[in-house]
């Protein structure tokens, strides 16, 4: 069990959606938060709100050097990877956007892990850290719509296990536990255009700081549990059910 007061904690993305609300419970729990936002008013917002917020693009280079610099040389216990975006595209209709693509890889992949091998040392310096990727569910089992999306969460999901079976034999520094989230379609501004049903990002977040405590390895969170467990009978049925959905 991870006892979270007390507690120093990254959150990328933290100033909307899932990211935020991950924020409020982890204060609510006696955590010291630190967020990453990009957007001038949701900053305001959350710094109204009395949280600290690093301004960074993390679709590129300098947002990760703006994060460090922004940390110093605080300690650190728990890193949440929570940023992300997305979008729909059909080779059938056009061709992507090469611009936009690199900024998706980017966000959801460059920059969480380059997060989390210059946050190391600060982690390994404590007795007791963790590190949180938040995927999704179509990691299991991509959509039709989203292939860069669903292949950055994909790599993510890959990256992260492999990350776990490292920190649980690392004979260097404190204990590091590795979490994986895989959030189901939730309501942010992400899936705003979107008219099926949406999980609550307060939901959401609960579950996801849940498994924190519990120091689970994996959370499925809402109806990601029934697609994971049809997953692990048959990821063809799972598969074919998505890119369908």
């Amino acid at each position: 069990m991870m006892k979270l007061a007390g507690k120093t904690a990254l959150i990328t993305g933290g100033t909307d959606g899932i990211g935020l609300r991950l924020a409020r419970q982890l204060r609510a729990k006696g955590a010291h938060v630190i967020l990453t936002g990009r957007t001038p008013g949701r900053i305001s917002a959350a710094q109204g709100e009395g949280f600290e917020v690093i301004t960074a693009e993390l679709t590129g280079p300098d947002g990760v050097d703006a994060v460090l610099a922004g940390l110093g040389a605080r300690q650190l216990d728990i890193l949440i990877n929570n940023a992300g975006m997305g979008t729909t595209h059909d080779f059938r209709e056009a061709l992507p956007d090469p611009a936009a693509d690199e900024r998706i890889l980017w966000l959801n992949i460059h920059a969480p892990i380059r997060l989390i091998v210059l946050l190391m040392p600060m982690l390994r310096a404590r007795p007791e850290a963790m590190i949180v990727n938040v995927t999704s569910g179509l990691a299991l089992a991509p959509s039709t719509a989203a292939a860069i999306y669903c292949a950055t969460k994909a790599a993510m999901r890959s990256y992260t296990q492999s990350l776990r079976a490292q920190m649980k034999g690392q004979t260097k520094g404190g204990r590091i536990h590795v979490l994986e989230a895989l959030p189901p379609v939730v309501d942010t501004a992400m899936t705003a255009h979107m008219t099926k049903a949406k999980m609550t990002p307060e939901a959401c977040a609960a579950q996801i700081i849940a498994g924190m405590e519990r120091n689970e390895s994996q959370v499925n969170v809402g109806m990601v549990k029934l697609l994971a467990a049809v997953h692990a009978v048959s990821p063809a049925i799972a598969r074919r059910f998505m890119l369908n959905f």
